[in-house]
């Protein structure tokens, strides 16, 4: 008899997609839209996302311009960005807001490649609280020794599967980040 797995692999999906999300909103040398994803700006009382008060285009390799819908907001933008402190320089001009991300320092690249370590630990440490969850819920079933047996060998190579997978994503983040 084999276990339904499904509830831990759908638990695995969500955490590898998580870590992916992570690692885009880590700075590398190349400005990319994804960084502002977390950018909140208020608008009319609430905060909305960056991306629902204007569009946000690429410029160049290094700076970002974001075209305002309503120019009455543009100083709520330049607020948003600069309390989001993400080592930008913002600037206000007649055709939009200009961000720009300036050369990574050597010490700057060592406190990114340390981020990144840590969302991959996080993701690690949901990986196993799935996997410890997959582990009660075969304990509870009350399966006999030699399908528990299977079905914890099962888990164990799913589980491998995906840290090998998240491993590669840092890997390439990594890669980014060195250059």
């Amino acid at each position: 008899m084999t276990y339904d797995l499904s509830s831990f692999e759908n638990r695995a999906k969500e955490v590898h997609e998580w870590l992916q999300k992570e690692f885009s909103t880590i700075r590398t040398g190349r400005a990319t839209t994804a960084l502002l994803d977390n950018v909140r700006v208020d608008s009319y009382g609430s905060q909305v996302p960056l991306n629902q008060v204007g569009n946000i285009g690429i410029e160049d390799p290094r700076t970002l311009l974001i075209s305002v819908w309503n120019v009455d907001q543009a100083q709520d933008v330049e607020r948003a960005l600069l309390e989001a402190d993400l080592g930008l320089s913002v600037n206000v001009s007649d055709t939009g807001i200009r961000v720009r991300f300036p050369e990574l320092t050597a010490e700057r690249r060592e406190q990114l490649l340390k981020l990144a370590k840590q969302k991959l630990e996080e993701g690690r440490i949901s990986l196993r609280s799935a996997r410890d969850e997959a582990i009660k819920q075969m304990e509870a079933d009350e399966l006999s020794e030699d399908d528990m047996f299977r079905a914890k060998e099962s888990l164990q190579k799913r589980v491998d599967d995906y840290n090998k997978q998240m491993e590669t994503l840092f890997e390439t983040k990594e890669k980014e980040i060195q250059l």
